[in-house]
């Protein structure tokens, strides 16, 4: 009896099941207006570089939602802004700047119908990508070219570098820099120490473009000093190491894992931390590309690592000797050049964004004084790490310049 129960429980269930599929549930907005609201008042604009800010009075409509803009860029996208009922004022970008744009304004009220339009023409001054064209400075470096400019206002862009192919069409290097930083310095290497014709543009993120410059560079030489050449050098006022770190540390080809690092101790408080080495051969040095050590640390930037932080170098002095001088004093070597790290965003301490991370675990590339003496001995000396503290940490570095001087 139970069991009939049951079965006739699960008929009615079903039945239940296939009536409900078949009937149409009518979805109902939450409200009903077919009212259009009344349109904003007061619309007024302000040009700015590559941008405008309207603002304007809001209409009293009880279920006024939101309002939007609607205008098309000069590329031909078309562009569309939304600002809450609790703000009178928008921004719009993208704009090349110099050019009528007409904007359309609407209020839209809970039900999604809008106001009729107010149309108003907004003429912004050039995009921020213009100036930056202007400091724009290429030229050639060790291994490759540089790439510097000016971007003050940190607008996220793309200095394009370009080359032909073998059909003669230019084509985007894909170490062309992408950046938002204000002061952009980069170096693009891997290029023949042979005269090329190189184009660079600058285009923003809703793809507006600069003018090009074109111009030819030729690379200048050097190479890679070989690691195996590296050796320990210790001086009588150099730190004392980690004790989990060898120098050789710094040139075992690892530059993430401890400890496969080098660091000097923490506890020995000087006024600065001096490290040296022996490259194995005389060189006329163009640079030292240094690999700082990533805390584990969660910094925001999505790796559970951080540069710009801790032992990182933040200030430092490279030095150099052709003959090894045992006393130490720094005064018997030659300065090859003072240094100072710059975070790409320029965010406080602890916080970066992915940018920051990828410049630093690329590695630091810091120029010598092309008119120094060749050296085989090198020094380093920390002036200021990240933390303020004392101990100095690099996870690996590499010597470039030219032994057939």
């Amino acid at each position: 009896m139970r069991t009939k129960i049951m079965k006739l429980f699960i008929l009615l269930g079903l039945l239940f099941v296939v009536i409900a599929c078949s009937e149409e549930i009518e979805q109902m907005p939450l409200e009903s207006n077919n009212i259009a609201p009344e349109p904003v008042s007061d619309l007024n604009v302000e040009n700015l570089p590559g941008k405008v800010k309207l603002t304007f009075t809001l209409p009293k409509d009880q279920d006024l939602l939101y309002v939007k803009a609607n205008y098309i860029l000069p590329t031909g996208r078309e562009m569309e802004v939304k600002s809450s009922l609790y703000s009178n004022s928008m921004t719009l970008q993208g704009f090349t700047g110099n050019d009528d744009v007409v904007v359309d304004v609407v209020a839209v009220n809970r039900s999604e119908v809008e106001s009729e339009p107010v149309s108003i023409n907004v003429n912004p001054l050039p995009s921020p990508i213009f100036d930056v064209y202007k400091s724009l400075n290429v030229g050639s470096a060790f291994g490759g070219i540089f790439v510097n400019a000016s971007n003050p206002q940190r607008e996220d862009l793309a200095i394009l570098i370009l080359t032909k192919n073998d059909e003669g069409d230019y084509v985007a290097d894909p170490n062309s820099v992408y950046t938002s930083t204000d002061n952009i310095r980069r170096t693009v290497r891997g290029y023949d120490t042979i005269s090329k014709e190189f184009a660079f543009t600058i285009r923003d993120r809703w793809l507006n473009y600069t003018d090009t410059l074109v111009t030819s560079i030729t690379p200048l030489f050097e190479q890679a000093i070989p690691k195996s050449s590296y050796g320990d050098l210790r001086l009588p006022n150099d730190a004392p190491g980690h004790n989990s770190t060898p120098k050789s540390g710094m040139w075992d080809n690892d530059i993430i894992n401890w400890p496969r690092c080098y660091l000097t101790q923490g506890n020995f408080i000087a006024d600065t931390h001096i490290t040296s080495f022996d490259i194995g051969v005389l060189t006329k040095l163009s640079r030292i590309v240094i690999w700082d050590y990533p805390e584990y640390f969660n910094s925001g930037n999505g790796t559970g690592r951080a540069y710009y932080y801790n032992v990182c170098m933040k200030e430092f002095k490279i030095y150099g000797s052709a003959e090894l001088e045992t006393t130490g004093d720094l005064d018997k070597w030659t300065l090859l050049g003072t240094y100072k790290q710059i975070k790409p965003s320029g965010l406080p301490y602890g916080q970066s964004t992915g940018e920051d991370f990828e410049t630093a675990n690329a590695g630091f590339s810091w120029d010598i004084d092309a008119s120094a003496e060749p050296v085989r001995y090198i020094r380093i000396e920390m002036i200021d790490n990240w933390a303020g503290t004392y101990a100095m940490g690099i996870s690996e570095l590499q010597v470039y310049g030219n032994t057939e001087f």
